[in-house]
């Protein structure tokens, strides 16, 4: 059978998507980190977002309003305050699911001016929604708006499939803006694997890449959804934790070397993972700190805490033996 033809507009949909990766396995991922921002700054126990697709609607985040229709596109932002005491509300399937009171959203374009697809806000009581709140979901739109930009423009690490420093900073700005503008905290985290140049040496650069490939995955299982993480280059990475004081960071941080020792005790790759770690958080140094006087300060207290590592002979050499294990073992027998 063949298919339809598609108009230039649902082409252009369809295959930006395509390039952006969004149907692929991990795609539900892409929007999962939003849409917890967004449950969490408007209270609602539903947020979602409905991407366009000519053949099935896709809804990248996971809730059991999984069957809820795409809203109608629109160049507007669409506000109910109750929908039952909407008439364009009355028959819309929508209303099958009795605990749908009220509803928001927010149309997500794409570089042409095309809608992609709406971010959604659902809650099962009516609520007023006013200017400051329709700004804020505009914002979280346009925050949308940015992942997408940042796949069209290859700012993901091809071998971590984390963002590189390019689309990290890119979304890390906005995260903080949106966090300014609230008077939430913002903390972030700079890291930097220790012995790397030894495991290259050692083992060659495929296990190098391997290493940078596990401490990625720790890093993404270990923070939250929420989390913005990225590769910035060679063996250094940067997680910036929206809503997040330093106590708070200080728990996801022992989570972190938790996970680390884990994966030490299970990998069997004859060498064990060892990080430098800075800290930098936006509450301190002044109120118009950029994601790079962030980074920069944390990248300084890393490198402090890389030297301690080497000033602590007996550290570094312990974690030198977990490294060069194998060889020991075999120099010995």
């Amino acid at each position: 059978m063949k298919m339809p033809e598609m108009s230039p507009r649902d082409f252009y949909q369809v295959n930006a998507l395509h390039a952006f990766g969004l149907f692929a396995s991990s795609a539900e991922m892409r929007f999962e980190r939003l849409t917890r921002l967004a449950k969490r700054l408007f209270n609602v126990p539903v947020a979602f977002v409905s991407l366009a697709e000519t053949h099935r609607q896709w809804l990248p985040s996971r809730t059991d309003h999984s069957a809820l229709p795409r809203a109608a596109a629109t160049d507007e932002l669409l506000v109910v305050p109750d929908t039952v005491l909407d008439d364009r509300f009355q028959d819309h399937p929508l209303m099958g699911d009795a605990s749908v009171r009220f509803y928001a959203g927010c149309p997500i374009c794409v570089g042409n001016g095309d809608q992609l697809g709406t971010l959604c806000l659902i809650d099962n009581q009516p609520r007023a929604f006013d200017h400051d709140d329709q700004a804020l979901l505009r914002d979280l739109a346009k925050m949308a708006e940015q992942e997408l930009f940042a796949m069209e423009l290859a700012t993901v690490d091809e071998l971590t499939r984390v963002p590189n420093r390019r689309g990290f900073e890119a979304m890390a700005e906005q995260a903080l803006s949106l966090c300014k503008r609230l008077d939430k905290p913002v903390s972030l985290f700079y890291f930097d694997l220790d012995l790397f140049k030894q495991i290259n040496d050692q083992f060659g650069h495929a296990e190098g890449d391997r290493a940078l490939q596990d401490f990625s995955t720790i890093l993404t299982r270990s923070f939250r959804q929420s989390d913005i993480i990225g590769r910035l280059g060679g063996d250094e990475f940067a997680v910036l934790l929206p809503n997040t004081n330093q106590q708070q960071a200080d728990v996801a941080l022992r989570f972190l070397d938790k996970a680390i020792r884990q994966h030490n005790r299970s990998s069997k790759r004859g060498y064990k993972l060892h990080y430098s770690v800075g800290y930098a958080d936006s509450h301190t140094g002044g109120a118009t700190q950029s994601v790079s006087e962030l980074m920069q300060r944390a990248d300084a207290r890393m490198f402090e805490n890389k030297k301690q590592h080497a000033r602590h002979g007996a550290n570094a050499f312990a974690m030198l033996l977990d490294l060069l294990l194998p060889a020991q073992r075999k120099y010995r027998h």
